[in-house]
């Protein structure tokens, strides 16, 4: 078994521990003696993981006070995943790209199995040989401040953000930590060179887009506070995340569906190898069960990667415009242009 000796120290500033509601009664104390913690890694937001922590531990009792919740970015799941293989402190990979996932698989981070909700899912939402699994699609849109400019002003392609109109007017968050941001900026250089193999003509766009950009945001927290503020009216950012901040923490955000279309991510799941296998099986499972589904698709603005019975009006009534991005060519490319433009490109247009 796996030692977690150093998770309850190095962690415990950072973690959200889900304890137990209202002190649990002796069977449910009983119970829990038999299970294992199951510890999460996510990169959701985190009144998602708390909404579904709090379903998952009333439907299964005996998990009360037994799962731990690290709440980070796509992209430094992969690298702490990676960093920890030979020790693994986490059971569930809870959010990242698929080139991510995907990265992980290749490098043996992600266990092998066969649930019951990847039957009937889209071949392409899923790892060949089940090591992940869509859980969400997240297209990523242009966000705007919506007290600062009108939906008549607000650009309406991501050409514009280049344009002089949004000079020093757009806020960014810090591309290197962010799964989104890597997927946003490496399908900007893609959509120019189908094969990746000149990546030139989409790095002078990104020096534009530099030029542009008023500052450079370190966590999602930050970019919330600087668009609501108006240290920048213009972002780029997934669909969600800006629906459920205007409408659950009223920021003045609305978004705009690009013209030329918007990268749709594949945003998954996985079992850590070598990890609590029983515990993730059994929380990977409950989050798509199809109440839930329909739960995060109404009140949380989740795109689930499985069909639901029933789908919320907002979802029916939204006029989404997936952007041609061959993610093959990204998933070989990411690091390598993203690296390029963290050295070479950031803060020099």
């Amino acid at each position: 078994m796996r030692r977690r000796l150093a998770l309850a120290g190095a962690l415990a500033a950072l973690m959200t521990v889900t304890t137990a509601c209202g002190g649990g009664g002796d069977d449910t104390s009983s119970s829990s003696e038999s299970v294992e913690n199951i510890v999460i890694y996510t990169a959701r937001d985190k009144k998602v993981t708390d909404f579904v922590i709090e379903k998952f531990t009333e439907a299964n009792p005996e998990y009360q006070g037994k799962v731990e919740v690290l709440n980070m970015g796509a992209q430094e799941i992969l690298e702490r995943v990676r960093a920890e293989k030979a020790n693994p402190q986490a059971d569930v990979w809870w959010g990242g790209t698929q080139q991510g996932l995907s990265a992980g698989a290749g490098e043996d981070l992600l266990a092998p199995w066969q649930p019951t909700f990847a039957q009937g899912m889209d071949a392409n939402y899923k790892d060949a040989e089940n090591r992940w699994f869509g859980e969400i699609l997240l297209p990523q849109v242009i966000v705007y401040n919506n007290k600062a400019v009108t939906p008549e002003q607000a650009p309406k392609d991501w050409d514009d953000l280049i344009t002089p109109a949004w000079k020093d007017k757009i806020i960014i968050r810090d591309v290197p930590a962010s799964g989104g941001m890597r997927s946003i900026y490496s399908s900007m250089i893609q959509r120019f060179s189908a094969d990746g193999s000149n990546p030139q003509p989409g790095f002078d766009w990104l020096l534009k887009l530099d030029a542009n950009t008023a500052d450079y945001a370190a966590n999602p927290a930050d970019l919330y506070l600087k668009l609501s503020r108006e240290q920048g009216v213009v972002s780029a950012w997934n669909l969600q995340d800006v629906l459920l901040q205007a409408n659950q923490s009223n920021m003045p955000f609305g978004f705009v569906m690009p013209a030329s279309g918007a990268p749709v991510l594949v945003d998954g799941v996985g079992a850590v190898k070598g990890g609590n296998s029983t515990g993730a099986q059994k929380f990977l499972e409950f989050l798509y069960e199809d109440g839930l589904r329909a739960d995060l698709a109404r009140d949380y603005f989740q795109i689930p990667a499985v069909e639901i019975a029933e789908q919320p009006q907002w979802l029916t009534e939204l006029d989404l415009k997936p952007m041609n991005v061959d993610w093959s060519v990204v998933a070989a490319k990411e690091t390598e242009w993203i690296n390029h433009w963290n050295a070479e490109i950031k803060n020099k247009g």
